[in-house]
């Protein structure tokens, strides 16, 4: 039961950094206009925004200011990889 559980949250953490990666790509895109603003690509960016700011806020407002980069993204996948490292390594030992 707590290997299920397990792999359903592993597969939720796959979507999450894919949903992060894709809003990173975007918002490179948009950055260096290789793509004009049409509605559909700002609808779906503003999505993923309004969908990953309330986890990355807390992580922007810890990190020292940067710039122009931005790397609460990273920040939020290396500490859920770790997250998922040690929840599997407790959920195989038992």
């Amino acid at each position: 039961m707590l290997i299920t559980l397990y792999q359903i949250l592993e597969m939720l953490t796959s979507v999450f950094v894919m949903l992060i990666i894709i809003q990173f790509i975007i918002g490179l895109l948009f950055a260096f206009n290789v793509v004009g603003r049409n509605e559909f690509l700002m609808s779906f960016y503003e999505g993923i925004n309004r969908l990953l700011d309330p986890v990355l806020r807390p992580i922007r407002n810890l990190l020292p200011q940067t710039g122009m980069i931005d790397f609460s993204p990273l920040v939020l996948i290396i500490l859920m990889n770790i997250i998922l490292i040690v929840l599997g390594n407790i959920i195989y030992s038992l």
